[in-house]
């Protein structure tokens, strides 16, 4: 029987990963490949093979490998604006919604402006050491085309009412479609923020790539 070779696209589908770890998978001759015209195939029986005899430590890296990957499709390179300069807490606001705007993750920016300040006005989104995670009060599947989180990195601290009394300059906003991808959201940040060098790279890191590759650290790395 001819073997059967998957694309990359066939691969990330079946694993629930992206393209570019299965790319990873292929340059470390994780499984039989095979050059048809110009497109890298994977041999499928070996794909099975290498899927029934994972250990306990493939098996939990490529779980993680599925969370970095489902976090990535909210948090793009394009989501991310560095070193703007706001006023105030209502700035920082005002600037990613309009960035959101622009990006058409909404269609009216002065209505994200709103909710998200009448959120704030409930308690604040400060989370202590200089982030805040932005988010309207009830979510909203019909005023967001598409689920998303953008970061934003203010150049000069913001007051913003933080537990621990430290300006802001750290801003996650959350426009999600709902509980699932809110709640998955907030403990991926979570376990980010939790780590001291991934805290600081945020403030220091000069580049989007760089922001981005602080996002998509794997957890299992998270806390080292």
């Amino acid at each position: 029987m001819a073997k059967k070779f998957l694309s990359k696209a066939d691969v990330a589908k079946k694993l629930k990963v992206s393209d570019r770890v299965v790319q990873e998978m292929i340059n470390s001759k994780t499984f039989e490949t095979k050059l048809v015209g110009k497109n890298i195939k994977i041999d499928e029986d070996s794909l099975n093979e290498w899927l029934e005899n994972l250990n306990e430590s493939e098996e939990k890296m490529l779980a993680l490998k599925r969370v970095i990957c489902h976090f990535e499709e909210y948090m793009r390179p394009e989501n991310i604006f560095l070193d703007f300069e706001a006023e105030n807490k209502f700035d920082a606001i005002r600037i990613l919604s309009v960035k959101a705007k622009e990006l058409k993750l909404v269609r009216d920016a002065r209505w994200l402006y709103e909710v998200v300040v009448a959120r704030e006005e409930l308690i604040s989104t400060a989370i202590g050491h200089g982030v805040a995670l932005l988010h309207p009060r009830y979510l909203h599947p019909s005023k967001i085309k598409t689920p998303s989180i953008l970061f934003g990195r203010s150049s000069i601290p913001v007051d913003f009412d933080a537990p621990d009394n430290k300006p802001v300059n750290i801003f996650f906003m959350l426009l999600l479609h709902n509980d699932k991808q809110h709640l998955f959201s907030l403990s991926y940040i979570s376990k980010l923020i939790m780590n001291p060098e991934i805290l600081a790279a945020f403030s220091t890191a000069s580049s989007v790539e760089e922001i981005h590759n602080c996002l998509t650290v794997l957890p299992e790395q998270q806390n080292k």
